[in-house]
Parts: C-alpha cells; sequence; structure tokens
C-alpha cells in the first residue's frame, strides 16, 4: 500500500467512574486516535494507549503525538510500499517509542486487512469466536464502596476479577472481596509496581485467598526482584510492565521471574509483537492475557482478536464498552454470559463513529501528508 495522508485526533473521552491505581486517578481518559487513508481511498485507524502523564510508563499521550507527527509519519508517508509486517524496519530508526509505533501499526494493520476482507481474528490466528472476560475495579475510597462495585460485576457475569493495590490497600480490601465472591470465582491482584523488596512479607499474606495471580508488584527494571518474590510465595507471578518485546518475556521465563505474561499489545510496540510474545509463551507453556488499557471499542475490538489466540488460556481486561464509558467510539461491545464476540468484519470489524471523534476533539485534527 502506499499511505495517502495520515491524520492525528486528540480527543477526551469521560470515564463513567473514576479509575484509580496506584499511580493515580483518571476521570477522563486523553487520547490520540492514528487515521490512515491508502492511495486507493481504504482508511484504517488504530489508537494509542499512553496515559496522559508518564506514570505508567515513560511514554504519554503529547510524547506519542509527537514522536508521530515529526518521525514516524514522515518515514510512513514517503514510503512507496507500505506493509504492517514492514514498520518494524521502517521505524527502527526511532529509539523505543513502542506505544506510538504501536497506534501507528494498528492502523496499517486496519487499512490492509479491509483491503484484503481479511479480519484481525483471521490474519492473528484467533481460534475461538467468543472469549471470556475479566473486569479491573480500581482502587475505592472505602471497602464498602469496592464491594458494592465488584458485586455488580459478578452480577453482569464476568469471569474473574481484578483488584489494584498498593501499600496500605491490599490484603484487607483483598480479604472483603475473597469473602465476598467466595473460593471458586477467579481473583487477582494487579500492584502497578506500587512495593518493594522490603514488602515481601506482607505480599506473602495474599497467599491465603487463592488468588490467581499478583501482577507486577515491583519496578519494571528489576527482574531480579521478581524472582526473588517468585520463590517467597505461593501466589504466581505475572509480569506486565517488565514485558517490553519477545525476547525479554523469553529471559524473565528463563530466570523463574514469572509463571504468567500479561501481554498488551501497545506496550510491546504492536499486534505484530503480541502475537510473537504469546507464541515464545505457548511454546514454554506459559499461559498469556490480554491487558487493557481502557481502550475505546477500536483498540478494545482488536484486543478481543488477539485475546481468541490459543495461548491466551486467561480471562483478560477486555471488559465491555459499558465498563468504562456511556458511549463508545464504536458499536459497544456487549458483554453475553461473561464473554465478548470476536469481530468478524474486515480489519477490526467495526466502524468508527467520526461523529463523536468531533464531538469530544480537544484539539483540530492534524492532517499530514
Amino acid at each position: 500500500m502506499r499511505i495517502a495522508r495520515l491524520t492525528l485526533h486528540r480527543i477526551a473521552m469521560p470515564l463513567v467512574r473514576p479509575f484509580e491505581t496506584s499511580f493515580g486517578v483518571q476521570t477522563v481518559r486523553d487520547v490520540v486516535l492514528v487515521h490512515v487513508v491508502t492511495a486507493d481511498g481504504v482508511e484504517g485507524w488504530g489508537e494509542c494507549v499512553a496515559g496522559a502523564d508518564p506514570v505508567y510508563s515513560s511514554e504519554y499521550v503529547s510524547g506519542c503525538e509527537h514522536v508521530i507527527e515529526r518521525y514516524l509519519a514522515p518515514a510512513l508517508l514517503s514510503a512507496a510500499d507500505v506493509t504492517a509486517e514492514g514498520l518494524h524496519t521502517l521505524f527502527a530508526f526511532v529509539v523505543g517509542h513502542r506505544m506510538a509505533k504501536a497506534a501507528v501499526e494498528a492502523a496499517i494493520l486496519d487499512a490492509q486487512l479491509r483491503a484484503s476482507g481479511l479480519s484481525f481474528g483471521a490474519y492473528l490466528g484467533a481460534v475461538r469466536n467468543e472469549v471470556d472476560c475479566g473486569v479491573s475495579v480500581g482502587i475505592a475510597p472505602s471497602i464498602a464502596e469496592l464491594l458494592d462495585e465488584v458485586r455488580g460485576y459478578a452480577a453482569e457475569g464476568y469471569r474473574r476479577i481484578k483488584l489494584k493495590i498498593k501499600p496500605g490497600w491490599d490484603v484487607e480490601p483483598v480479604r472483603a472481596v475473597r469473602s465476598l465472591l467466595g473460593g471458586a470465582m477467579l481473583l487477582q491482584v494487579d500492584a502497578n509496581t506500587a512495593y518493594t523488596t522490603d514488602d515481601i512479607d506482607l505480599l506473602r499474606e495474599l497467599d491465603e485467598f487463592d488468588l490467581l495471580l499478583i501482577e507486577q508488584p515491583f519496578a519494571e527494571e528489576d527482574i531480579a526482584a521478581h524472582v526473588e518474590l517468585a520463590e517467597a510465595i505461593d501466589t504466581p507471578v505475572c509480569l506486565d510492565e517488565s514485558i517490553t518485546s519477545a525476547a525479554v518475556a523469553i529471559d524473565a521465563i528463563a530466570r523463574d521471574a514469572t509463571s504468567i505474561i500479561n501481554v498488551k499489545p501497545g506496550r510491546v510496540g504492536g499486534y505484530l509483537e503480541a502475537v510473537r510474545i504469546h507464541d515464545a509463551c505457548r511454546h514454554r507453556d506459559v499461559p498469556v492475557w490480554c491487558g487493557g488499557m481502557l481502550e475505546t471499542g477500536i483498540g478494545r475490538a482488536a484486543n478481543v482478536a488477539l485475546a481468541a489466540l490459543p495461548g491466551f488460556t486467561l480471562p483478560g481486561d477486555t471488559s465491555a464498552s459499558r465498563r468504562y464509558y456511556a458511549e463508545d467510539l464504536t458499536e459497544p461491545f456487549e458483554l453475553v454470559e461473561g464473554r465478548l464476540r470476536v469481530p468478524t468484519g474486515p480489519g477490526t470489524g467495526v466502524t468508527v463513529r467520526e461523529d463523536l471523534v468531533a464531538a469530544w476533539a480537544t484539539r483540530p485534527p492534524l492532517l499530514l501528508r
């Protein structure tokens, strides 16, 4: 394909409720959308998952926007023939900036698959037409309010509950939720790097709650600390922020730092690298699941397709649209008996509501040719 133009849209989407983690509270999702149009008039959309501030990772929305505008888009627009598979080489001159690269890759892949009439699921290797869904529950103002929220998600049919934890909000909230849900419900916790090895004895207390996993308790660069924790507790350790590529995943597994991996396409540079991580983990009998970054329907559609690959054996954070948004940028994803359907139409299989893109814009679209 040849890309005729690329447009960056910056929008603000209000969340249905505040979402608090160990690194802050979100009430609005600040999003950059990448819209490409090929010389043949085929369109593709991608979504950048970076946060408004560099608190989850070193990338942030304005930084990603700058990298795309100044570096990635010029390389893309000057290329005579573009494929999603060739972007790794095309963008190799830019070090890092995986979330920016992933947003562009998603848009190119969407256009490429729409042109060929192939769905994301068929292209990536999906083996299921629906996926089990979990839900991520933020830090609440009180345990009573946490239980009310969890009770509602359980009633909706979610197959797994994930609790955000941080120092001072860990053992007692988990105890209360496990008591509410009983022993059969899948329950896991996510620390988002909030702890240190000084907290290993505290984290060992979580063993009594029969958790599916504890996700990323320590700093992303500190693989050795996760090895130490995995040896000290019974709860399986899962890595998230630490995993930036298939090579890093293979190394972490070999060092026994993790026995489960959270795959987030935006964090690892795109869906093609996410599939490589899936394949590496499956070869080593390490289960994976698809994490979420409060995606709109654009990113959610592609994530659901990814989560239908055979190695994704645990429920992901591919929640229904209404978990986060009163209105979505695409047709809403609806939970049915704890599952979401994998879109089957060409590309992502969803239609972007450009009226909402315009209504929620925080600045005029940036058109690049």
